[in-house]
Formats: structure tokens, C-alpha cells, sequence
């Protein structure tokens, strides 16, 4: 056989080897019960960078002493650090701040999963009274006198600011933050060592033990409602007396025991868990699951386990991978 035939065939049979590969890596895939997180969507740089100025500045609440960023700070994995924050009047909010990362990939939004659209979403935010607790009436013309965002909504939007600007350039902003190439992403797309045998295990109990039922999808959760406490109150889970919730929810929010199924991408960053913050670790949330949910105690190993698999769902923002003391200046 003449060698440039021979190298022909031997080029032809080592593409196809190549493309049996990915094959069976896309076949393995369709198996999985969770997906990767899918393309960043193509957003407006100049749009993006007014919604991240709006969505930092005080500006917008109505005493000009919050911002979104007060409770959904970027540099403490979307979130803050308490169970519950303090509103307007020296109220508590009714839940925990839920991560701002990948939003946009998310179906139900808040708590209770109320709205589909985060257009809706933020305009219930800027106009809560023990939210951001303004109107329209009092931040348009706010906007209008200041001579950046002035300047910055002609030259965006052509107008002057308006309501509708408002709600879009500060959607942009928050679709912009998604948390790619997390170590379970690179897994899933056939990066098979890109997560440890210990994640790997933890992977496997969290798929037989039914937690993939509800955190599903490519958020791992945030488009479902679930009843917490389906094997067990959870009020009655023994937590230490330093740890359970100091601000205890009203009877008519405890009514409620139905909530969105949060989205678990980069929960490793984000305590503490559940919607009043009553756990600190992720251990204890993952032991606290277990009995309420899945009717079984869990014992330590496959706590550490699933703790581990859930460490391989952080992601990268700006190139860097997400954690509890990135200072990151989106202003």
C-alpha cells in the first residue's frame, strides 16, 4: 500500500476514534438528570455596565442608603452573610438573600417563586416598603438630575431615564452574571477526572437518593417547588441552640411551607442555607435535607460525600473562581 494512502487511512480511522469519543461522552450525557450551565447569552456591554452601576448605587432605594448589591454582594458568592437581613423600619425581610449568580437561569424567581420574568422581579424589589421602598414618581426624576446616569441613558437608550431603561439595563446586569467551568461542568461535558472519586461518590448518593429529583437541570435546582419537611418538621431537626434561627418567621410565613427549590451553583459560598438561614455549614444542611426530605439520616461519610460533590459546582466569575472574600469592583 503507498505511504500516502496508508497515512490517509490512518488519519481517516484516528478522526472517527476522536468523534466515537465525544459520541459516547454526548451519549453518556443525555443519561445525566443535570446539565451543564449553557452559553452566556450575548448581552449589550454598555448595557450590562449601566445595570452594574444602578445595581451598586443606593441611588435607587428610596432613602438612598441601599443598594442591590447590600444584600446580593458579589464578593460574598451573590449573597450576605446573615440569615435574614434587616428592611426599611428595622424590619426583618421575610427570607434569606438567595444568591444573584445565574440568575437568569432560572425559570421561578424568589422565595416563593412568584415571578417568571426579572423584569417583574426587580420592579416588586425597587417598590417593596421593606425593600428597596421607593416609586417611580421619586426615582425618575432622582435619575434624571444626575448628570452620570444623565448622560449615560441618552447615549444607551437614547432617552432620558425611564422606567422601562431602568428594569432593562439592571436585567442585563443580572443575566451577565453567570458562573461558568465549574469542575462538575467540565466533568459532565467528558472531563471524567476533572472532579475527585470522593465528588464523584457524592455525585452518585446524590443521584440515588432522590436530591436530583428536585435540584435538577442546569441550575441544579430554581425551577421547582418543593414542601419543606416532606418526611419531617423541620423546626423539630436537632441543630445546636447557637445555631438555629434568631429571627423566627411570622405564624402566616410559616404557614407557607411550599418554597422554589434553590438553585445549588456555588452553594459552597453562599451560607447560610435555607430560606430563614438556619444552618451555617454545608454539612449541616445536607444532614438537615436528609431527614426532611429524604426520610433517612444520612451518616458522616456520605454528609462529607455529597458536601464534596456540591464543592464541584462553583464556578468562575470574571475568569476567577468564585469565594467567600473575592473583592470584585462591578461599579
Amino acid at each position: 500500500m503507498p505511504l500516502l494512502v496508508a497515512l490517509s487511512l490512518f488519519a481517516l480511522s484516528t478522526t472517527d476514534l476522536h468523534a466515537d469519543d465525544k459520541g459516547e461522552a454526548a451519549i453518556a450525557r443525555k443519561h445525566e438528570p443535570l446539565s451543564p450551565l449553557p452559553t452566556a447569552p450575548v448581552l449589550s456591554e454598555t448595557k450590562v455596565r449601566l445595570g452594574g452601576r444602578l445595581f451598586h448605587d443606593p441611588i435607587l432605594s428610596g432613602r438612598q442608603t441601599l443598594a442591590c448589591s447590600s444584600c446580593h454582594d458579589l464578593a460574598t458568592g451573590g449573597t450576605i452573610r446573615a440569615q435574614r437581613t434587616v428592611g426599611y423600619e428595622g424590619r426583618m425581610h421575610a427570607f434569606n438573600a438567595p444568591t444573584i449568580f445565574n440568575v437568569g437561569n432560572n425559570y421561578r424567581l424568589g422565595w416563593r417563586g412568584k415571578h417568571t420574568s426579572l423584569e417583574v422581579q426587580n420592579e416588586n424589589v425597587l417598590l417593596d416598603t421593606n425593600l428597596m421602598a421607593n416609586d417611580w414618581e421619586t426615582l425618575i426624576p432622582r435619575l434624571s438630575a444626575t448628570p452620570f446616569y444623565r448622560t449615560q441613558f441618552a447615549s444607551v437608550y437614547n432617552s432620558q431615564p425611564k422606567r422601562e431603561a431602568v428594569l432593562d439595563a439592571l436585567v442585563a446586569f443580572q443575566r451577565s452574571l453567570a458562573t461558568p467551568n465549574a469542575p462538575f461542568d467540565r466533568f459532565l461535558q467528558g472531563e471524567r477526572d476533572a472532579i475527585t472519586s470522593s465528588q464523584q461518590y457524592g455525585y452518585k448518593l446524590f443521584k440515588e437518593y432522590g436530591c436530583v429529583s428536585c435540584h435538577q437541570g442546569s441550575n441544579v435546582g430554581g425551577n421547582m417547588f418543593q414542601i419543606f419537611g416532606v418526611f419531617a418538621d423541620p423546626t423539630t431537626v436537632d441543630l445546636p441552640a447557637s445555631k438555629t434561627p434568631q429571627w423566627p418567621l411570622s405564624a402566616a410565613q410559616q404557614d407557607q411551607e411550599t418554597f422554589r427549590v434553590p438553585s445549588l451553583r456555588n452553594v459552597e459560598v453562599t451560607a447560610p442555607y435555607f430560606h430563614d438561614g438556619r444552618a451555617e455549614t454545608l454539612s449541616e444542611a445536607v444532614s438537615i435535607m436528609g431527614i426532611t426530605q429524604l426520610g433517612r439520616e444520612l451518616a458522616t461519610d456520605e454528609i462529607d460525600a455529597i458536601v464534596a460533590f456540591l464543592q464541584s459546582l462553583t464556578g468562575d466569575y470574571n475568569g476567577k473562581r468564585l469565594e467567600t472574600s473575592v473583592h470584585e469592583d462591578q461599579r
